[in-house]
This record gives C-alpha cells, sequence and structure tokens, in this order.
C-alpha cells in the first residue's frame, strides 16, 4: 500500500512538472533590508514626516483609510514620492486596472532608482507568474513567492492538485499586507492588491481599511517586512518563471499602451489626476502604535501552535478588555471557546458587538455556515449582531470614512478590525481558527483618543440599518434581520441568501468544518 501511495505521489509530481517545465535553483537570492533611518530621514518623505512632528510629544501619528479610490490613490502617491525603497507585501495580486496600474508605476520607481521588493503570497500570484518574472528583470525590482510549489503555477486547479504534495505546509499562507515607501511611510490593513478593494470593479467591491502609520512605528513595520523577505520560504519568481534580462521592457512597453486605450476610463482618469506634490494624508491622529505580527515561521509546522504564541496570544497580552469590545471581522468565525471568551465578558458588563458579513454578502459561505449556529447564544447574552448587506442604501454624503461601497451592483465586508476599551487594532487578521492558527498575519495596536473616535465613527455608519442586517430574536427566540429600505424599516424572518448559499453554509456546519475556516 505505501508502495503504491508513493508511486502515485511520483505520477502526480510527473504530470505537474510537465505542465510548468524546470525550476532554476542558481536565481539570485541575496539578503536585503530596510533602508536605514538615518537615510531614511533625508528623503522627501522622510521630511514631511518630520514637519508633522513638529510641536508633537506622541511616538507615532496615524490615518485611515476607509475609501476604497482614497486608498489606491495613497498607494500610488507613495510609489510617486518614494525615493530609495518600495517594499510591498501582499497576500492576493490579482489581475486588473489597479495592478497593471501598479506595476506601471512601480518600473518608473524603479527606472528612476528606487529599490522595489514585492513579497507576496504564491497561492495568490496564480497565473500572474510570468508577468511578474518580467517585471522582477529590471534591475532594481526583486519579486518574491512565499511558500511556493514549484509545479502547477498557471491554473488554480494545477496548483491545489501540486498542494497535495504536501497538504500540512499548503494549508497555510503568508496573509500580511503591507506598503512601505522610504522607511517612513507605511500602510497596514485588509486591502489586497486587486480591483475589489479599490472600488474599481463593476461587479462586487469590498469594504475595507487601511491604516497609515508614521513615526516609531514604520521602522518595526519594516523589521516585519525584512523577516519575511529573508525568510527561506520567500523565493525568487525567477527560479519558477523564466524570463530575459530585458522583459521588463516589452512588459512596460504593453502597460503602457493599456493604459493609453483606457486612458478615458473615470478610475483612472482621476488617478492620474491626483496630485504627487503633497503628503499621503490629510488627517492625522497621534498617539502610540505597537506591530503585532506571527513569526514566518508559522508557516513551517505540520501542526497548529498554541494560539499564546500567535500574534492573537501577543494581542491579548497587551491588552484589557473591562467596558467596550468591537469586533469587525470579513469572516466571524467565534467558536466555541471564543462564544465561551464573549458571554464571559458580556456577563462582566464588557458591551460586545460584532459587524460581519451575511449570508448574502459574503464571498465564503462555508465559512458563514460555522458562524451562524453561534448567532443565537451570543444575542443571548446581550452581544449585538450586524452583518453587512449586499445592497446598500445611498448614503447621505456628509462623511468620507464610511463602509458604504460605491461603484458596484454588490459589496462585501473585508474590514479586519478591533476594538478593546482605549485601543483599536486594524490589521490583516479576521476573527477566525484560519488567521489565529494557519496563516500569518500583521496588524497594529494603536492607542490614540482622536484615532478611536474615527474608528467608532466607521463603526456607527457599518451598523446603520440602511448598510447592515440587525440580527435580533424575537418573542420565540427565533432570528430576524431588522434592516431599511428607501426609508422603512423592514424585518425579515428567514435568513436572506439564495439557495446555494444555504447550502454551502449547511454543509459547513453539518461536516465540521469549523477549525479550518
Amino acid at each position: 500500500m505505501a508502495s503504491r501511495r508513493r508511486a502515485l505521489g511520483a505520477l502526480l509530481a510527473i504530470t505537474l512538472l510537465a505542465l510548468v517545465g524546470c525550476v532554476d535553483e542558481d536565481a539570485p537570492r541575496e539578503p536585503s533590508a530596510a533602508l536605514e533611518r538615518s537615510l531614511a530621514r533625508d528623503t522627501w518623505l522622510g521630511e514631511q514626516v518630520a514637519q508633522a512632528f513638529e510641536g508633537q510629544s506622541a511616538p507615532d501619528g496615524f490615518a485611515l483609510l476607509a475609501n476604497g479610490q482614497e486608498a489606491f490613490a495613497v498607494r500610488v502617491e507613495l510609489i510617486h514620492q518614494a525615493e530609495r525603497t518600495l517594499d510591498i507585501q501582499t497576500y492576493l495580486f490579482g489581475d486588473g486596472q489597479t495592478t497593471r496600474l501598479v506595476m506601471e508605476e512601480l518600473l518608473s520607481a524603479a527606472e528612476r532608482g528606487v529599490r522595489v521588493r514585492l513579497l507576496l503570497d504564491d497561492m495568490g500570484a496564480i497565473g500572474q507568474g510570468d508577468r511578474l518574472a518580467a517585471l522582477a528583470s529590471h534591475p532594481n525590482v526583486e519579486v518574491r513567492v512565499f511558500n511556493p510549489v514549484a509545479f502547477g503555477r498557471g491554473y488554480l486547479v494545477t496548483r491545489v492538485l501540486a498542494s497535495l504534495t504536501d497538504p500540512a505546509r499548503q494549508h497555510r499562507r503568508m496573509h500580511n499586507k503591507l506598503w512601505i515607501a522610504d522607511n517612513s511611510v507605511a500602510i497596514a490593513g485588509g486591502r489586497n492588491l486587486g480591483d475589489e478593494y479599490f472600488d474599481a470593479n463593476d461587479a462586487v467591491n469590498f469594504a475595507d481599511l487601511d491604516l497609515v502609520n508614521l513615526g516609531e512605528v514604520v521602522p518595526a513595520l519594516s523589521q516585519s517586512f525584512d523577516d519575511y523577505w529573508n525568510h527561506a520560504l520567500a523565493q525568487p519568481i525567477a527560479r519558477y518563471h523564466a524570463a530575459s534580462d530585458d522583459a521588463w521592457q516589452p512588459l512596460a512597453h504593453d502597460l503602457s499602451a493599456w493604459l493609453d486605450d483606457n486612458a478615458d476610463d473615470a478610475y483612472i482618469r482621476e488617478l492620474r489626476e491626483t496630485p504627487s506634490d503633497t503628503p499621503p494624508w490629510q488627517t492625522l491622529y497621534w498617539g502610540e502604535g505597537v506591530a503585532l505580527y506571527d513569526s514566518p515561521d508559522k508557516l513551517t509546522h505540520a501542526t497548529a501552535p498554541p494560539w499564546q504564541e500567535t500574534l492573537l496570544g501577543d494581542l491579548m497580552a497587551r491588552t484589557t478588555t473591562r467596558e467596550r469590545l468591537v469586533l469587525v471581522s470579513a469572516y466571524f468565525v467565534p467558536t466555541e471557546a471564543g462564544v465561551e471568551r464573549l458571554v464571559a465578558l458580556a456577563g462582566d458588563g464588557v458591551e460586545v458587538d460584532v459587524i460581519t458579513n451575511s449570508l448574502e454578502s459574503t464571498d465564503a459561505a462555508v465559512v458563514h455556515g460555522a458562524y451562524a449556529p453561534w448567532r443565537k447564544t451570543l444575542l443571548a447574552h446581550g452581544i449585538r449582531l450586524f452583518e453587512l448587506r449586499p445592497e446598500q442604501e445611498p448614503g447621505d454624503g456628509n462623511g468620507e470614512e464610511e463602509m458604504r461601497v460605491p461603484g458596484a451592483s454588490a459589496s462585501a465586508l473585508h474590514i479586519k478590525a478591533l476594538r478593546m476599551d482605549d485601543q483599536v487594532f486594524i490589521g490583516s487578521f479576521n476573527v477566525d481558527p484560519r488567521s489565529i492558527l494557519w496563516n500569518s498575519e500583521i496588524g497594529v495596536l494603536v492607542r490614540s483618543e482622536g484615532l478611536q473616535t474615527a474608528f467608532d465613527e466607521l463603526v456607527e455608519v457599518g451598523q446603520e440599518p440602511t448598510i447592515s442586517y440587525q440580527v435580533l430574536l424575537d418573542d420565540d427566540e427565533e432570528l430576524v434581520w431588522h434592516y431599511e429600505h428607501r426609508g422603512e424599516p423592514l424585518a425579515a424572518e428567514k435568513e436572506p441568501g439564495n439557495a446555494w448559499r444555504h447550502l454551502n453554509a449547511w454543509a459547513s456546519h453539518t461536516f465540521r468544518l469549523e477549525r479550518w475556516l
């Protein structure tokens, strides 16, 4: 039997290798580090940060990016403004107008001498290998993929088959999102690189949230990037996808031609009109931040680590919750232990609010199926539940930092943020077993009165009945979804969502997939 399994495994490996060719193990891979702080201070961004801190005693400054198009414009501004280094880390790198714009801008930055390091999770770069290898052929650009496999890379089906050769490790993914310019300004949050994260998708867009960081917290975020970049699981894209030394030149030509063909697109036109000579922030909130992140070694183990040794353990050790807890999580899987903890907090008088996706809006109904059975217990103990609606009512236009998503026929929540009394945590971390045990994550824990107020205002918007269902128990202790449509308060006694979504949620619960979600 063992020999038969080995034979099947060898056959699978040979089949997949035939799909993609050979691996170039000689592709260079040298360690590198973030720009030294003394050099960072001499850059234009470093000078802008220094000016912002004049007269301030707080060690850090922060800005919230809730609007998707603004979040993308700030990223492009940072590419324009960087003089020495750009470090970008992401889980997903989809093909679309935003990623094509990013690649064109990165090549332009590289041409003026900026060193670019782009680190992607290998699963999130499916189908982009040749283009990324061409990008990396520029002398000032290096692209690495984290936790890679050597074959089956061109398509999702073959990539999943390749994962079967080492399922224990391939189940784990680098979920971190980070964007750092000249080791002076850093963006951490929930957004991947793809149109749906920046209000540029006509079908579905995500409500998401980023935190702009400047001050003492930035070098710590850069250190996290270096830890992942120099880890053995981070491998050059050139080891898996061949490209000539000047492959970046036809790529640059193709990207430029594509942009010219789409120059009249409102999104691209507005972005190109964005000034690049102003700091990438408008309102700054002052306070103290701590960069929290999982060790990249987390992805090397075959078994789940104790939660105390993860980002969650670090977060719990640094916070107390005696008055107020807000969980905003795109994928909320509380588990039995988590429900017990939330119920205990509510019993101690802590006000607990949860905002997550509805069955209608989620892009992962199987995850919803692991959350849904706990709702009655949570509600019975005074915990408030809000579920984002896919179709939202128009806003009044008075607030910029809204969870409302424009420009698409449907929306989904992708924010990952927590408030624990007077501290706010914003990052890539969902409240689910995958983020706790399997993926690597990153975020910033902030103590700032101004940021807390701004976050609370965003939460209040997300709880509006024009945006979210509030799930309540009726007199018979059955679930009811309360919302507002065209100014009229309504209630749904059956959970909104089509039959296929209900089936996926049911299967998830029935087959006990909770731990793997």
